[in-house]
């Protein structure tokens, strides 16, 4: 198979985390350890207090263990204690406007800090997740999944995949380095959809092989020289079901799976679906999701 689960269960990679973050934090503080010259002016280091993380909108919560990761650079960085995080929410859960979804307790200067870089990720991440909700809401019942694609934010490819899996999408691919997709570039530069997949199997025989097909023929040859996965590009609801229909009764039982993409939105979801396709792949969940507003509130200070 060559999507992914959608199960949110292959968690953020710790290491992949920690080196975000890092960066992260050298934007905002510059090179470490950096400096905060609001906070550290006017917070005194041995004052602490609580801060409440709140959504202020309904949504979709992700990405929220990049929280204490942020607090623990943070600390190690202004050389005081780490912040107690409580989450009080899971990765994947729906969340109202007022919820708390987190209470973090330790140096105020810590919070303050930490509080810009947490909440760029987190929202990051959240939006991805409400908007990949929607989608897989609309296409409940469907037995159609929503697939994300590489249209993502350089450097948080990991973060926006891990988002699109807890809001109930799946990860096609992660890179060029995974899975082969052939398209039209590559068609041009083989000579043919036969060429290409074949010169694929030679150099990769242990990669799936997708085929983008802009027609019924571009399918039927590339089902016949064995891709594994047919991206059907920008074709109406009545194209899709004549090549579904046409590739069902060729593939000889095999199922090869097949994708819906280019231009879809969320208003043609199920009718998309009621082709018969498997997939519908969607840019937008990760190039133009929009933040899940979330808040960082100090409300207890304790000297």
């Amino acid at each position: 198979m060559a999507a992914s689960s959608s199960s949110p269960g292959a968690r953020l990679d710790p290491a992949w985390t920690a080196r975000t973050v890092r960066i992260a934090l050298d934007e905002d503080l510059g090179p470490a350890p950096g400096r905060d010259v609001t906070t550290q002016a006017t917070v005194d280091p041995a004052e602490t207090g609580t801060a409440r993380l709140v959504a202020r909108a309904d949504g979709v919560v992700a990405g929220l263990p990049v929280v204490a990761e942020v607090l623990a650079q943070v600390a190690e960085r202004l050389g005081l204690a780490v912040p107690e995080v409580e989450l009080r929410a899971d990765d994947g859960a729906r969340v109202a406007r007022g919820d708390v979804v987190g209470v973090l307790r330790g140096p105020v200067q810590v919070l303050l800090v930490g509080e810009r870089t947490l909440l760029n990720l987190v929202s990051r991440a959240s939006g991805v997740a409400t908007h990949t909700r929607r989608w897989a809401d609309a296409l409940a019942g469907t037995g159609a999944q929503v697939l994300d694609t590489r249209k993502t934010t350089p450097g948080l490819r990991e973060l926006e995949k891990y988002a699109v899996r807890c809001g109930g999408g799946t990860n096609k691919r992660m890179g060029l380095h995974d899975v082969a997709m052939v398209k039209d570039n590559h068609v041009v530069a083989a000579g043919s959809v036969a060429g290409a997949v074949q010169a694929v199997r030679r150099m990769f025989p242990d990669v799936p092989v997708q085929v983008e097909a802009d027609t019924l023929d571009q399918a039927l040859e590339a089902l016949d020289v064995g891709a594994d996965f047919l991206l059907l590009d920008n074709m109406p609801p009545e194209r899709l079901r004549e090549v579904v229909l046409a590739v069902r009764a060729r593939d000889g039982g095999e199922r090869v799976e097949l994708e819906a993409t280019g231009n879809l939105t969320l208003d043609r979801a199920v009718e998309v679906a009621s082709t018969g396709v498997d997939h519908l792949s969607v840019g937008a969940l990760t190039h133009s999701s929009p933040i899940l507003d979330l808040a960082l509130d100090l409300v207890e200070r304790d000297g």
